[in-house]
Order: C-alpha cells, then structure tokens, then sequence
C-alpha cells in the first residue's frame, strides 16, 4: 500500500477514533455528580459509593500499558474490538444493574475496554503518518478529549434530570455503531513473532499502581509503603526476566526517559484546571455543581475547536514552537488565576480558556515528540506507559490539590492576589506557574547545554522529536 493511501486510512481512523475517545471521556466524568444520590440509595458512604469513579481510574491506568504491550504482539483490529465489546459489554451490565457491586462491575468491564482507547489513540498515527504530518493526527485525540470533557457534565445533568442516574450507562453503548467502520478500515498487518507475556511483571505493576493512586487520592501512608516493595520487585523482575512487560532499555533511552518526565510534570499540572477549579468555584464562588458544570464548558469547547491548529502548528513549525506556545498559554492562565481569584466567576471562567487550549497544544506536543524517540517494535509499550503515568500523574495531582486545599492559607505570596478568602487558591496557582517556567525553560535550554552551539530549537526537536521510528 503506497504512503498516500495509507495516509488516507489513517485519517479515516483518527476521525473514528476523535468520536471513541469522546465517548470514552464522557464516560469516565459522568459519574462524578451522581455519587451522592448512588450513596444515598445503596445507603452507603460517599467514600464507599466513589468506587464506581476509583475503580474505573485505577484499571484505566494500568490497561493502557496493558493495551500498549499487546499491541506490540496483536493485531490492532482484534484489540479494538475486544476493548470496545468489553466497553459495551460493562455499560450494558451497568444499565440492568440492581445492586451497588452489578454497577461496580459495569464500571470495571467499562474501564477495562475504554483503557485500550488511549494507548491505540497514540499507536495509529505513528503507524500510519510520517513525522511531518503525525501532529495533526494526534490532535485529533485532543479534540476528542476536549469535547468529552465539555459534554460529559452536561450529558450527565441532563439524564439525572428526566431519569435514574443508571441511564448514564447508556450513551457508552453507541460506541459500538463504531465497531463495523474499525473493522473495515483497521489493516491487517503482518504476523508478529509469538512471545511469551510477563505475567508477573505485569501484576508487579499493576498492583504498584493501584496501592500508589489509592495511597494518594485516600492520603492512605499505609498503601503509599505498600507500593514501594511491589516497584522494588517489578524493577529486579524486569531486569532478570528474559522477556520482560517492559524492556530496561527502554528506560536508557534518554530522550524518551526524559519526555517521560516533562510529561508527568505537565499532567500533574494540568489536571488542576479539571480538578482544583471545581473547587474554586464552589468554596469562594459558592455555586452549584450545575453552575460550576457550565463555568468549565466554554474553556472545554475552545480546546476542542482549537485542538486541530495545534496538530498543525506542529507540523508546520516543529514541537518546540507548539511547546512554547502551549507554555505561554498555560503560563497566562496560572499568572492570572493567581492574581485574580476572587474577581467575578465570569472571568475566571474565559481564564480557564488559556488553559485548556495550552494544555491541549502541550499533549500534542508531548506526545508528538515522544512518539519519535520510540523504535518501531517498542511504540506500543512506549506510548502506553506514557499514558498510564499521564493518569498516575493526574491522580497525585488532584490528592495534593485536594490536600492543600483543605489545609487552605492565611498567607498570601502573591502581592498581586487581594481576596483574603481565596489566598490558598491564588498561592497554588502561583506555584504552578513558577513550576511551568521552570518546564519551558528545562525544554528549551537543559539540550542547549549538551550541545554547545546549536540553536536552541534544533537541539529541542533533536532531543524531544528527532529520532524516527
């Protein structure tokens, strides 16, 4: 098949795959303004009844690398429809269900088919586009991610308003109306060597993954110690294995190590517009989750109508320029929030515009670039572990933001800020920014110094982008 066709073929499945991920993402926030009225009927606590939420994080975490693994070894194809079936599969049982633990399970089998998303998300436009044309595939994920995120409240509003909250289970069946076009379009591709799947290793990290997010998001130390031993283990498992889950060498790629770590640092940051703002608005704004919903939808529908022009940004311009672009957006936002929470909700609301579009371009970006520091036979594992610590690294995020924000602050270090009822806010958003000055400045200038000489931005692309798969 020549570049053109297969070019045209891949977009056909990005544009399936913008839908997947949207459905996917409404699916995974749905539930959020419902947990009240689930604890209520199941007489339960709230803590007990946000496991229909922890659950599906914990394995959505872990299923990305999972899925990235196998798509290694599997046929695209056959993965997509065992995820998507399982998806539907878990949001049928959710949809009958009669018992809190029938709803648990729906939410599981969901999670466990909605986590291959994600990971063949990022595998597909590297298969299937050249560098130079790869970010406007990946936007494509963006967009659909944006547009999840900006229905998925209003969806869920809406349902529990004329029904009971387990109709939420019934928009994830649609995805499978995608199903038949995924099947005609996906390739066949050749057959791979047969290999044996680290089983242990995979378990080792997956348990060190839940006991980690469990530890952070219930401020558990107790889990948090469990964790560090199961890490320990998959760490020496990987290293004496002879086919490990993940190959030690992936992690000696030092341009790929070092994305991963830009990466992570983004995703913690980032998940404060998503997690940290909800709480703004309630606790200094004192508005309903209704309102709030409707605060953060203009912001989410910006992301996704911009999405596609960062894909293009980078590439026309390179990553490092969508970077720098997506840096002085988020840098904008943070300054701001800090300075003026505490103003009119209205404006906080065009604020977050700024960050979600600088959080939509710096996914792209990262993505983009870290795609390229991959070989051919490790894209999958590589980018799914890309995912999962993205997700891990959201999950710490919000129990810190969580944590500071109900110490809260009698101090004020921004002299800037003026609203004594919000100091905490306005120090954490200040916080952020420093910490994203110190991120733009480790991309542009930390490669600047192993090559004396060279522009920064080559050195950037070189570093972050330049290796071909």
């Amino acid at each position: 098949m020549d570049s053109e066709t297969r070019q045209h073929k891949g977009s056909q499945i990005m544009r399936l795959m913008m839908f997947t991920v949207m459905i996917s993402s409404m699916s995974a926030l749905m539930f959020h303004v419902v947990l009240p009225q689930i604890s209520e009927e199941f007489h339960l606590t709230l803590a007990q009844a946000s496991w229909l939420s922890s659950a599906y994080t914990l394995i959505y975490a872990f299923g990305t690398v999972t899925y990235g693994k196998l798509a290694d070894r599997f046929q695209l194809r056959s993965l997509v429809t065992f995820g998507l079936t399982l998806f539907a599969a878990g949001s049928l049982v959710g949809l009958v269900s009669q018992t809190f633990w029938a709803a648990l399970l729906g939410r599981c089998l969901q999670s466990a088919g909605a986590a291959a998303v994600p990971a063949i998300a990022l595998i597909i436009p590297v298969r299937y586009f050249p560098q130079e044309k790869r970010g406007s595939a990946l936007s494509m994920t963006a967009v659909g991610l944006a547009i999840g995120g900006a229905l998925g409240p209003v969806v869920s509003a809406a349902i529990v308003s004329i029904a009971n909250w387990r109709w939420l289970f019934l928009p994830s069946l649609l995805i499978l109306l995608l199903l038949p076009f995924y099947r005609r379009i996906l390739e066949t591709e050749p057959k791979q060597a047969a290999k044996s799947f680290d089983w242990l290793g995979g378990g080792l990290l997956a348990a060190f993954t839940a006991l980690l997010l469990l530890g952070v998001t219930n401020r558990s130390w107790p889990y948090l110690a469990a964790s560090i031993p199961l890490l320990i283990l998959f760490l020496a498992r990987i290293r004496l294995t002879k086919e490990p889950f993940i190959e030690p060498r992936l992690f000696r790629n030092k341009t790929y190590a070092t994305g991963l770590a830009l990466s992570f640092l983004i995703a913690g940051i980032g998940v404060s517009l998503y997690f940290l703002t909800p709480i703004l608005l309630s606790e200094v704004y004192r508005l309903g989750s209704d309102w709030i919903g409707f605060a953060m939808v203009p912001a989410a529908v910006a992301a996704s109508l911009l999405g596609r022009k960062g894909g293009k940004l980078a590439d026309r311009k390179g990553n490092p320029y969508l970077f720098s672009v997506a840096s002085g957006c988020l840098l904008a936002c943070f300054v701001l929030l800090s300075v003026l929470t505490g103003i009119a909700p209205l404006w906080i609301s065009i604020i977050l515009i700024l960050g979600n579009v600088g959080q939509s371009f710096m996914q792209v970006a990262m993505s983009n670039s870290i795609s390229r520091a991959l070989p051919k036979e490790q894209v999958g594992v590589g980018m799914g572990l890309f995912s999962m610590l993205s997700f891990i690294a959201q999950g710490i995020g919000a129990g810190v933001y969580g944590l500071a924000a109900a110490q809260g602050s009698s101090v004020n270090w921004n002299p800037l800020h003026a609203d004594a009822d919000s100091y905490v806010f306005g120090n954490i958003y200040l916080v952020l920014a420093v910490l994203h000055v110190g991120i733009l400045l480790f991309y542009r200038l930390g490669f600047r110094a192993r090559n004396p000489g060279v522009k920064t931005e080559s050195i950037s692309h070189k570093a972050l982008g330049g290796e071909r798969t």
